[in-house]
């Protein structure tokens, strides 16, 4: 079987050595996460249901959700959401197959729930979310492309692509560092730190600068004099962690909109912006890499909540980012590679209408000696394609 593979030598100026670098992350609590996470565990609950059920994955897609944002007043010591955040679930489900009816709507509101409830553990679930499942049943086509998939590789359900890029530069690995160092290690020493925070880093040369919108808890801060001084403390502790990635200058700052003179800040009752005015949508955050980087080439394709069986805007993207990584760390003498992968709706998965792979070599290395290294991991990795959908829905590849 051969496969369109094509591997080339890229000529442009490397990602650390352009003047400017912008990258951005969006957090798990900000409201366009929120959408995104609520949309991927809807699918892989929705996945695990019709294996069990049907012995296979049924047609599905539910990356159209949004996040509207309810009311709030929040004040130092504990305030309260005056109206919920609505959380919308559109998109297609199957809902009945071979005689077997499945409760497809109560799994999506039940998977919703539950996820809101991991990421935001502060709020109230009974009165302070409202879940609100609208989801239709999937075209007729789209359907038939799915279900004669069944017992084969899978047929591409859109005509689409996905892209990945390796290594991460500086500027990319900071500000992912930066994030799971707020998740892991600072958020369970300073519970007054929200689940909603947004990174963007920019490289401005040899200089770093990191700006952070951190919503802070209401309930674990006392007034405007323990919230200074947390943030100074957070700063100080961030900008060290920053500095772990890179020799450069990094300096951070944290809630720049903040007026402390009037004691304006950034205080929420539950840790998301979404409780007060922030509202969010499926596919409009982080790429499949877990960031937003302009200065890379980006898919706009919503990843989350996509089929991870013949949906390309899912499998092509995670599956272009691992094969850039792969690349990196197994061939020699790569400085950055693309990736990017074309399907045409109807045909195999793992019979791309192109892989391409764009390389800028290091000094002295050969595009000759790399090509056929990157061109077998290509091609293995198509060959294993079907491999990706089992890791999504076991949760073992995060999709924002």
């Amino acid at each position: 079987m051969t496969r369109n593979i094509s591997v080339e030598r890229l000529d442009q100026i490397p990602i650390e050595r352009q003047r400017v670098e912008l990258v951005e992350r969006k957090c798990l609590g900000h409201p366009d996460s929120l959408a995104d996470g609520i949309a991927e565990s809807i699918s892989r609950a929705l996945s695990r249901a019709y294996l069990e059920e049907c012995g296979t994955v049924l047609h599905h897609n539910t990356d159209q959700g949004e996040v509207v944002a309810g009311e709030s007043i929040p004040k130092f010591g504990g305030g309260r959401i005056t109206k919920p955040i609505y959380f919308l679930i559109s998109g297609r489900a199957t809902k009945a197959f071979d005689g077997v009816n499945i409760p497809a709507d109560a799994i999506a509101v039940e998977a919703a729930r539950d996820y809101v409830r991991t990421i935001l553990p502060t709020i109230n679930m009974d009165r302070d979310i409202i879940v609100d499942c609208r989801m239709g049943a999937g075209s007729t086509d789209l359907c038939d492309v799915f279900q004669s998939s069944s017992g084969k590789i899978p047929r591409a359900n859109d005509t689409s692509f996905g892209v990945g890029h390796a290594p991460f530069s500086e500027a990319e690995s900071i500000t992912k560092g930066v994030s799971a160092f707020i998740d892991e290690k600072l958020r369970p020493r300073y519970p007054a730190i929200g689940q909603d925070c947004k990174i963007m880093c920019l490289r401005d040369g040899d200089t770093f600068t990191l700006t952070i919108a951190m919503a802070f808890v209401d309930s674990y801060c006392s007034g405007i004099t323990e919230y200074i001084e947390q943030k100074r403390v957070l700063t100080e502790e961030i900008t060290a962690v920053a500095k772990r990635f890179t020799k450069r200058n990094v300096n951070v700052a944290i809630n720049t909109a903040d007026d402390l003179n009037c004691a304006s800040v950034f205080l929420t009752v539950s840790g998301t912006s979404a409780e007060m005015g922030d509202d969010g949508s499926v596919g409009r955050g982080n790429r499949a890499n877990g960031l937003i980087t302009p200065n890379r080439p980006m898919s706009m394709e919503a990843t989350s909540g996509k089929n991870p069986v013949n949906h390309i805007g899912k499998i092509y993207n995670l599956l272009a980012t691992r094969i850039a990584q792969d690349c990196v760390a197994g061939v020699d003498g790569i400085e950055e590679i693309y990736i990017r992968m074309l399907s045409q709706i109807g045909y195999p998965i793992d019979q791309p209408h192109v892989a391409s792979a764009q390389i800028l070599t290091k000094p002295g290395a050969d595009i000759v000696s790399i090509k056929p290294d990157v061109e077998g991991i290509i091609d293995g990795w198509l060959e294993e394609i079907t491999t990706v959908t089992e890791k999504v829905i076991r949760g073992e590849l995060s999709t924002f």
